[in-house]
C-alpha cells in the first residue's frame, strides 16, 4: 500500500482498496474470475511460480489456494483493519471456517486456550468440545475480566479467544490491556469483532494479533452470502492461509464479489446502524415492559467506558430483557411475534432489521436452568437494526412492546 493510500479514510478504503487499475476489460467492479484452476504457458513458468520468483504476485495456481476476485477482497479487508499495510487477510467460506482454521493453525495437542464466557455459542462449542476431543485444554473466564485471564494463564497457554462487543450482551474488552497482558506471557490473541466492523473498532491497532469477522454480517450487509475472514500479521496469516489450502474452506469468487460489493456501502450502513441502535437503546431505558437494556453506547452498560475509549461507534445490535408476570419464555416470544417490520431470524448486520429470542433460536434444546448457566435468560431479546428509517424502527419496537 502506498503512503498516499495510508492516509485515505475508511469509507474510501472500503471502495478502492484491493483494486488494481485498470481492471481487465476496463470495468469498474472487480470481475468475477470463475475458474477452479489456472493455466501456465510453460514448465519454466510453473517453476517460477512454485519458487516465488514469478513477476506477478497475484498469479494463482489452483482455486483452493487463491483466486483474483478473492484476493482483491482480502486486500481490501486488510486495508480496512490495518491502514498501515502491515497485515494480511485470509478469506473463508464462513466466519466459523475462518475461526476454526485459525485456531487449528495455532494450537496442538496439550495446548491451553482461554475463552471469555459471553460470546457466540458455536465458538464456545468448538473450544469446549471439538478442541477438547483433540487434547486441547481450556479455561472460561468472565467477559473482559483481565485479572481472571492473568490467573488462568499457564505454561501451556497459547491463545486467548474473545469477542468485542460480545454476543449477545455486548460486553467490550479493554483490548489494549488484553494485548499487553498476552504479550507479557507470549500468548497470542484472537478477537472476533463482527459486531463492531473495522469502521467502529480496529483491534490490530490496539495490539491484538488476529481479528476474525463473520463477513456474512455487516461486511457483506445484505443477508445473501456466507463468508468469513481472518486478519493479522503476515507470519500468522500465512500459517492460516497454508492450513486453509489443506482444509479447503476457501471463499469462492462469486461470494467474494458479493462481499466486496457490500463493502462499498459499509461506512454508510454502519453509520445508520450506530445511530438507530443508540436511539432504540435510549427509548428502551425506562420502558415499563423492559427490565434490562444492553448497549455499550449507554452509560448504564458495565463496559461503556471501555467502549468510549476504543470504539468509534457502538454498533447496530441492542439486547434487552422484558418483564413478565410468570412465563418469561412465553412473554418474550409474544413480544418478538408482535414485530411487524423486523423479521424473526438469526444473524445481523444486513439492511433488514432482524429480531430473535436467543433462548428458542440458538439455545433451543437447553432447559431454562441450562440456558441460565450459559448466561442466556428466557426473557432476552436481541434486535439487530437495519438501514430502515430510524422512526420506523422505533415505532416497530415500541408497538411490539405494547402488544398484550
Amino acid at each position: 500500500m502506498s503512503s498516499s493510500e495510508d492516509q485515505r479514510g475508511p469509507s474510501t478504503r472500503a471502495v478502492h482498496a484491493g483494486v488494481h487499475r485498470p481492471e481487465r476489460h476496463h470495468g469498474v467492479p472487480t470481475p468475477i474470475v470463475e475458474t477452479a484452476t489456472f493455466t501456465f504457458s510453460s514448465s519454466a513458468e510453473v517453476a517460477a511460480h512454485m519458487t516465488g520468483e514469478h513477476a506477478d504476485p497475484h498469479r494463482e495456481e489452483y482455486g483452493r489456494y487463491g483466486n483474483p476476485t478473492t484476493r482483491a477482497l482480502e486486500e481490501r479487508l486488510a486495508a480496512l483493519e490495518d491502514p498501515r499495510g502491515e497485515s494480511e487477510c485470509v478469506a473463508f467460506a464462513s466466519g466459523m471456517a475462518a475461526l476454526t482454521t485459525a485456531m487449528l493453525a495455532l494450537l496442538k495437542q496439550g495446548a491451553h486456550v482461554i475463552l471469555f464466557r459471553d460470546g457466540y455459542r458455536r465458538t464456545r462449542q468448538f473450544v469446549s468440545k471439538t478442541l477438547a476431543a483433540y487434547g486441547v485444554e481450556h479455561t472460561v473466564v468472565e467477559p473482559g475480566d483481565l485479572d481472571a485471564v492473568r490467573a488462568a494463564i499457564t505454561p501451556k497457554t497459547r491463545l486467548i479467544v474473545g469477542e468485542s462487543p460480545t454476543n449477545p450482551y455486548l460486553h467490550c474488552t479493554d483490548l489494549r490491556a488484553l494485548a499487553r497482558l498476552a504479550k507479557e506471557h507470549r500468548v497470542k490473541t484472537l478477537v472476533d469483532t463482527t459486531f463492531a466492523t473495522p469502521l467502529n473498532l480496529r483491534p490490530i491497532e490496539l495490539g491484538i494479533d488476529l481479528v476474525v469477522h463473520s463477513a456474512t454480517k455487516y461486511l457483506a450487509g445484505h443477508h445473501d452470502v456466507l463468508a468469513g475472514a481472518i486478519i493479522g500479521n503476515r507470519a500468522l496469516a500465512g500459517l492460516v492461509r497454508e492450513l486453509r489450502g489443506v482444509l479447503g474452506g476457501v471463499l469462492d469468487p462469486h461470494a467474494a464479489f458479493l462481499v466486496a460489493r457490500g463493502l462499498k456501502t459499509l461506512a454508510l450502513r454502519v453509520e445508520r446502524a450506530n445511530a438507530t441502535a443508540l436511539a432504540v437503546a435510549r427509548q428502551l431505558v425506562g420502558h415499563p415492559r423492559v427490565s434490562h437494556v444492553y448497549y455499550p453506547g449507554l452509560q448504564s452498560h458495565p463496559t461503556h467506558g471501555v467502549a468510549v475509549e476504543q470504539m468509534r461507534g457502538f454498533g447496530g445490535v441492542v439486547s434487552f430483557r422484558v418483564r413478565s408476570d410468570g412465563d418469561a419464555l412465553a412473554t418474550a416470544s409474544r413480544v418478538v411475534d408482535a414485530f411487524r417490520m423486523a423479521r424473526i431470524a438469526p444473524s445481523l448486520g444486513g439492511v433488514d432489521t432482524l429480531v430473535e429470542q436467543p433462548a428458542i433460536m440458538s439455545y433451543y434444546e437447553m432447559t431454562t436452568e441450562e440456558r441460565r448457566a450459559a448466561g442466556i435468560e428466557d426473557d432476552l431479546i436481541r434486535l439487530a437494526v437495519g438501514v430502515e428509517d430510524e422512526a420506523d424502527v422505533l415505532t416497530d419496537v415500541l408497538t411490539a412492546l405494547e402488544a398484550p
